[in-house]
């Protein structure tokens, strides 16, 4: 996907993309959009029966190459429910340098397929001292620091309620030892300095990492209703030891049988069409 690109262009290649994921899923409608980050991947198998599986090579305006932790797949998978959940796995991330309309693309894309409900899932540094390496934690706000937005022309979207308190509630109805964080996006791909973690926390944040803002605030411009979900993969810069990407891929195959277990809870308990 182009880095400079008008909002009919965009919303075209969405449109594009999800006629490819139904003619070959099979799925006219996708009602809910998972996007899986670093631990999350191993998820999508505990949530329903798995319809298709389709490298994201194969869909417009997503990229063959993925991040490790990342599966680099698009499943189509049909709840207990009856609804059906389109899990992305190839999520763009801003520090690839395609561009911010490449990381809104996938949120695009579930819209243009139907999904009404979002949930956003990502590895984080842990800011709060209070959570420890292996929690989920509900993302309540975020502080967008990449200096950049996904919208494009005079779209004045509304974020009071980006995280939905609804589904969060529900949430912590079914998980209610959840606890609740700020979220902070930077673009990455390099960890932060203790110094930035000290202002971080200055600012209100709890959560730091590279994914989820941008495209959460692409889902709510779209009208879908947005669950977001951290798993702490490592305390953050200075308040531990040094940070290693494969350290936290490694926290994050730790923890992948309990999300499962926590993710499955929360996309039963959301209410879907059915």
């Amino acid at each position: 996907m182009s880095t400079r690109i008008n909002l009919a262009q965009a919303l075209h290649e969405a449109h594009s993309a999800a006629d490819v994921i139904a003619r070959l899923s099979g799925v006219k409608q996708h009602d809910i959009v998972l996007t899986l980050g670093s631990g999350w991947r191993e998820s999508a198998a505990s949530l329903g029966d798995v319809v298709a599986v389709l490298p994201a090579a194969e869909i417009p305006g997503f990229s063959g190459g993925w991040v490790p932790g990342h599966s680099g797949v698009i499943q189509s998978i049909r709840l207990e429910s009856g609804a059906h959940a389109l899990v992305i796995g190839a999520r763009a991330h801003l520090y690839e340098g395609r561009g911010v309309q490449a990381v809104a693309h996938g949120m695009r894309t579930a819209a243009a397929a139907g999904a009404r409900t979002a949930v956003l899932t990502n590895g984080a540094g842990g800011i709060d001292p209070t959570f420890s390496v292996g929690d989920a934690v509900l993302i309540s706000d975020h502080l967008n620091l990449t200096a950049v937005s996904p919208l494009i022309g005079a779209d004045f979207v509304d974020l009071t309620d980006l995280y939905s308190e609804r589904l969060r509630s529900i949430a912590r109805q079914v998980e209610p030892g959840l606890q609740q964080g700020i979220y902070v996006q930077l673009p990455g791909p390099h960890f932060e300095t203790p110094a930035e973690i000290r202002a971080l926390s200055i600012l209100g944040g709890q959560l730091v990492g590279m994914s989820t803002a941008l495209e959460a605030i692409t889902a709510r411009s779209l009208g879908m209703e947005v669950l977001g979900v951290s798993l702490v993969t490592n305390a953050a810069a200075g308040l531990s030891g040094p940070i290693d990407h494969l350290d936290v891929l490694a926290e994050g195959r730790a923890a992948e049988s309990k999300l499962a277990l926590t993710l499955k809870r929360l996309v039963d308990a959301l209410p879907l069409p059915g």
